[in-house]
């Protein structure tokens, strides 16, 4: 956004004079021709590779129709280059075309994936940048325009001042007409009796006139002046009057229109009528012809219908003992690594290790405990002479002092 307001607001719309520019050099080149006819396409619109919302968008086929004619403006610039398919790989097909672009002394300043989409101002402009190139290498140079020259002619002028005297001319019939409206009425009796005056005043004359004008330079009077004598009354649209002579016109108009299209119509019933009447009778011959294959055609459908009974009565059993077959499959796979667990269980010699191991250890075990016990033992045994020789000790001891009472 901030680079189209660098840019200016007329940027927006450079690309659609660009596409512009460039189908006209395009069919400078007759790519019509040479691309469309060649690959059964149709011309392209004013503005194919815009990328704009007021114009309908197909990224497919406008890649596809970027690439044909990148292609093509690659080989006319004297550089082969096969004409990419549909299917190819678009990453492949731009970076093929950008690096013929810059072989040739083209300008990118831009990402490869701005030309995927098929449209927009980059794809014009790589278009444009080929299309110079193609022209360059044709030799084609752009001549100066040649305009006409256009003579202004008298009576052109005197055409614009009789437009403008009749335009006098109305405007002063419509004030009249104003100041006709605005009275209340016309009094005929006065008008009539204007006109009585004007004739009775007016005197006869008592000879002949003739004219002595020459009659040629009456003519080229009349020619001179004819164009400003030249008087159109403009129609009032709000008059009832016209607008009932238009309805007037228009029916007319109608009934002759009617007339000719009922003729035609009923022409058009006949020929329908007879030509359904031709495929009835042709319909009925072709169903007496082909009765018989009909009737074959019936028969074999019957057997159809009773194989595919049969069939699926056939499937449904293969289906059941399909099934059948998995189970049993997967019992046996069940069976099998129960009997290979079993199996490396006996031929694995580690229980055995392990037993050895603690047999080991049950005897250290044992011989620890045996220690133990003598250990014990001999404890209890000095615990027991101990005491025994604390009892004689006390036994002598009362029997010395027993003597020794007695003598007191």
């Amino acid at each position: 956004m901030a680079e189209e307001e660098e840019r200016g607001p007329g940027s927006v719309h450079q690309t659609f004079v660009l596409m512009e520019d460039l189908l006209d050099k395009l069919k400078v080149l007759d790519y019509e021709q040479q691309v469309l006819d060649k690959h059964n396409i149709k011309p392209l619109s004013r503005h194919y590779f815009v990328s704009s919302p007021h114009v309908l968008s197909n990224p497919g086929e406008q890649f596809y129709m970027f690439s044909v004619i990148a292609a093509w403006l690659i080989s006319l610039c004297g550089r082969p280059f096969d004409a990419p398919q549909e299917y190819d790989d678009p990453n492949a097909t731009v970076s093929n075309i950008l690096s013929e672009l810059r072989a040739l002394g083209g300008q990118v300043d831009f990402p490869p994936s701005k030309l995927k989409s098929g449209s927009g101002e980059h794809v014009c402009n790589v278009l444009d940048q080929l299309v110079e190139k193609a022209l360059k290498s044709k030799g084609f140079i752009w001549n100066r325009p040649l305009y006409p020259s256009v003579e202004v002619e008298d009576d052109c002028v005197q055409e614009d001042d009789a437009e403008l005297t009749l335009s006098k001319v109305e405007e002063e019939m419509t004030q009249e007409d104003e100041e006709y409206e605005e009275e209340d009425g016309l009094d005929l009796d006065a008008l009539k009796t204007r006109t009585n005056q004007s004739e009775l005043s007016g005197s006869r004359p008592a000879v002949v006139l003739e004219s002595d004008v020459d009659a040629a330079e009456w003519n080229l009077e009349v020619e001179r002046v004819l164009p400003q004598l030249k008087v159109t009354i403009r129609t009032d649209n709000k008059d009832w009057r016209i607008h009932l002579d238009q309805m007037h016109q228009h029916q007319d108009g109608i009934n002759t229109s009617l007339h000719d299209a009922k003729g035609c119509l009923f022409k058009l019933r006949e020929d329908i009528s007879k030509t359904l009447e031709k495929v009835s009778s042709r319909e009925k011959y072709l169903n007496t012809q082909l009765e018989h294959l009909i009737s074959e055609y019936r028969q074999a459908q019957a057997q159809l219908n009773k194989v595919k009974e049969l069939y699926q009565q056939a499937s449904g059993g293969v289906t059941e003992r399909t099934r059948i077959l998995a189970e049993i499959s997967e019992e046996l796979e069940k069976v099998k690594q129960e009997m290979e667990e079993k199996g490396s269980s006996m031929s694995d010699g580690a229980p055995v290790v392990k037993i050895r191991q603690s047999l080991t250890k049950l005897k250290q075990e044992i011989e620890q405990m045996d220690v133990r016990m003598g250990v014990v033992e001999h404890t209890l045994l000095q615990s027991k002479l101990r005491e025994k020789n604390n009892m004689t000790r006390d036994m002598h001891a009362t029997q010395l002092l027993e003597p020794n009472a007695l003598t007191y």
